[in-house]
């Protein structure tokens, strides 16, 4: 499954790219972190990592870990993954996404690295009348959000760069992960603000009817679909996903969290969205092993462990 090689995990700091690098660490790989802490946090990168705290628009300094470590594959990790952000600001997020995933790319190009980019799955589908779901990669991309955009730009890029000076990439389109070290605050998914909210005796808040649903899949099932990919065959886009549909109340109902709070819905968010993964599990031999009924009381104990420490 692992490469052999150094790594370098961007976003290593967050939730999903921590959790990575501490897998990649117990194979026995030399890891290497980029991230500038902006929703990250230090204490999530592992101890025996090399740490360099970094913008990924920043070239210079990514193209200098790159060509430094000699990392033989970038897990880029790192994004502008709030739909909210992204709408009020969507040059930033375009910034963020498609700069960043540029100089990421640039410096695998440098590096002679391959790319495992982290994608989004209902983000970059959309919504519309005959999408199929759970959605297959051969639907017709229609993102609803700059952020969706954004991302499916990167896939373009990734592409992009195969065709032109064969930098190897695999573009893994995710659905809603979620797990232990998700931050209640900040720019958290849905699971980890209601488990806050559950630890904290708050009521949940609902947008919208609270059926709209999503395809939850635990980090350390992504975790394990990225560590495959390092191999898997060069220009692919595969989905990582549950093929479940679960709604908000349903996660309400998981958690234990009572009676919620309803508010309107917000702008750019999907009713619906599930992932077909039968391709992943045909070319990477993955399969999501986590539901959400084990899932989310590990991840509401883990936050609930974490608020204690």
């Amino acid at each position: 499954m692992a490469g052999g090689g150094p790594v370098i995990v961007t976003g290593g700091a967050g939730f999903i790219g921590s959790t990575l690098a501490d897998a990649l660490i117990a194979t026995g790989r030399e890891v290497h972190v980029v991230d500038d802490l902006s929703n990250g946090h230090e204490r999530n990168v592992p101890t025996s990592a090399t740490f360099h705290q970094a913008d990924i628009r920043d070239f210079a300094a990514v193209h200098g870990v790159a060509t430094g470590s000699g990392a033989v594959t970038i897990f880029h990790m790192a994004a502008q993954a709030d739909v909210r952000k992204a709408i009020a600001d969507p040059a930033f997020d375009a910034d963020v996404n498609i700069t960043g995933t540029l100089s990421v790319l640039e410096a695998a190009r440098a590096a002679g690295a391959r790319v495992v980019f982290a994608a989004t799955g209902g983000g970059s589908y959309g919504e519309y009348d005959g999408l199929p779901i759970p959605t297959p990669e051969s639907a017709e991309p229609r993102p609803m959000s700059h952020y969706g955009q954004s991302k499916l730009a990167g896939e373009g890029y990734c592409a992009l760069y195969g065709r032109l000076y064969g930098v190897p990439t695999t573009r893994l389109r995710l659905g809603n992960v979620y797990g232990p070290r998700q931050d209640p605050h900040g720019e958290a998914g849905v699971v980890a603000i209601f488990s806050g909210l559950l630890i904290d005796g708050t009521p949940m808040k609902v947008f919208g009817d609270g059926l709209q649903t999503r395809d939850y899949v635990y980090v350390d099932d992504v975790v394990d679909a990225f560590m495959r990919a390092e191999t898997a065959p060069a220009d692919i886009t595969l989905n990582i996903g549950t093929g479940r549909e679960v709604s908000v109340l349903d996660l309400v109902r998981i958690l234990g969290g009572g009676e919620p709070e309803f508010a309107p819905a917000r702008a750019g968010e999907l009713q619906r969205s599930s992932l077909d993964a039968s391709l992943a599990r045909e070319v990477l031999g993955w399969a999501p092993s986590v539901p959400v009924e084990d899932g989310l009381p590990r991840t509401l104990e883990a936050i609930r462990a974490a608020r204690a420490a």
